[in-house]
């Protein structure tokens, strides 16, 4: 679902556990607001809450905002469309997460790669 293309102008996701909110909010181009009320649309996003409600986001949440993000922003879905495409979905969503886990890495690694020349 999260085409290469799409993926291009997204900065890449650091190898953290925790996100908050607002680096959700930057990593995937959608303001916090927005975030809060996608939780609340579809049943796939459930982020850790922790003291004082904050919210933690884990990095298959972040794929998975920037699955939703592609689908209603790039390809047009309507939220209900979008949450049945995700749910109906369920086998290829797996297999794009891994596809989009492993181009991550790669850029990650490429990364490190050109650190370690200089």
């Amino acid at each position: 679902m999260l085409e290469a293309s799409n993926n291009n102008e997204l900065p890449a996701i650091p190898g953290k556990r925790y996100f908050t909110i607002g680096e959700v909010s930057e990593l995937c181009g959608v303001k916090p607001h927005v975030l809060r009320y996608w939780e609340q649309e579809f049943p796939q996003l459930k982020p850790v809450k922790r003291r004082g409600n904050r919210r933690y986001y884990q990095r298959h949440d972040v794929i998975m905002i920037r699955q939703i993000r592609s689908l209603l922003y790039e390809q047009g879905f309507t939220i209900g469309g979008a949450r049945q495409r995700l749910s109906g979905d369920e086998a290829k969503e797996d297999v794009s997460q891994r596809q989009q886990i492993v181009r991550q890495m790669r850029v990650e690694l490429e990364e490190l790669l050109q650190i370690l020349k200089r």
